[in-house]
């Protein structure tokens, strides 16, 4: 009988030797990673935002006029909301990488006759994944034996109903392959069983499996930036040009009315600054310190300090 769960133990399996043949030629059944963030890397980035970067080019120009307490008090409050964004930001890089270590399944497969628990990312294509209630699929399989088998395929459709399994024999020649339906012959990674047994033959692993179809397309997505980075680059554009173009009437005027064009370069730039709303990226980069801060302490991820 094919659905007998006695007779799974007829399936032999993968040798050894065929199993580190595909790890070699197909590599571990996992997705994709994009680049680990750095600290340098998370410090390049907060560099390039507006205020702390107004913060920043005020402090030095303040510090090149000599007027060391403006100077000091501006690159200090830039300084704290650079380091606490990469310690709050390097250590959720952490959290994440121990988190993608955890939910890696683990799987029962049958390899030379015996059954193995290994771990999911070593799961390669033909091996024979044995399911049973509460385990997560490793990868895309076709069943080969199943009994009384249900999967949750939310994690791939959206539906939260269970949808029921049978074995490749008894499948309709024109059922699909794709996630979602009862009857079908194919369960596939991430999917949880809620029901039943059975056992599968790997058809697909990492990329190549229904759920790492979805994370590739996801990664060729453009990430938007947040609102208010945005408006605050404008309105640091908007200070930037004006302040500009008042300093420059003013170094014209003062020189050709007075003659002393050094004198006339110092009262520019001089009378830019005092243009310069450097309290306004102070207290924002200071709400922004405390909101990483406060969200840390409720124990909540953010890969990135613009989000809060």
């Amino acid at each position: 009988m094919p659905n007998d769960p006695s007779s799974f133990v007829s399936i032999r399996g993968l040798s050894e030797a065929d199993v580190q043949a595909r790890l070699k030629t197909e590599g571990y059944n996992e997705l994709p990673r994009p680049d680990r963030r750095t600290p340098l890397r998370i410090i390049l980035e907060v560099l390039r935002e507006p205020m702390l970067a107004l913060l920043l080019g005020g402090g030095v120009i303040y510090l090149a006029l000599g007027d060391l307490k403006e100077a000091l008090i501006l690159l200090a409050f830039a300084t704290m909301s650079v380091l606490i964004t990469v310690v709050q930001e390097t250590r959720t890089e952490r959290v994440l990488e121990a988190l993608r270590d955890l939910t890696s399944p683990r799987a029962l497969v049958i390899r030379d006759g015996e059954r193995k628990r290994i771990a999911g990312r070593e799961v390669v294509r033909g091996d024979f994944v044995v399911l049973a209630e509460g385990d997560r699929v490793p990868a895309d399989a076709v069943l080969v034996q199943s009994h009384d088998l249900q999967t949750d395929e939310s994690l791939l459709t959206g539906e939260s109903v269970p949808v029921r399994k049978i074995a490749g024999a008894d499948v309709a020649p024109s059922k699909g392959r794709r996630p979602g339906g009862d009857d079908l012959a194919y369960v596939f990674s991430g999917s949880l069983v809620v029901r039943g047994t059975g056992i599968g033959e790997v058809t697909a692993i990492g990329a190549r499996s229904e759920i790492g179809k979805i994370g590739q397309s996801l990664s060729t997505l453009e990430v938007e930036p947040p609102r208010l980075q945005a408006q605050t680059r404008r309105l640091v554009r908007m200070f930037a040009m004006v302040g500009a173009a008042v300093s420059v009437l003013a170094v014209l005027l003062y020189g050709t009315l007075r003659g002393g064009w050094l004198d006339a370069v110092l009262a520019g730039i001089a009378l830019g600054m005092s243009m310069l709303p450097e309290e306004f990226p102070v207290v924002l980069t200071v709400f922004m310190a405390m909101g990483a801060w406060r969200i840390s302490r409720a124990r909540v991820l953010t890969r990135r300090a613009a989000a809060i």
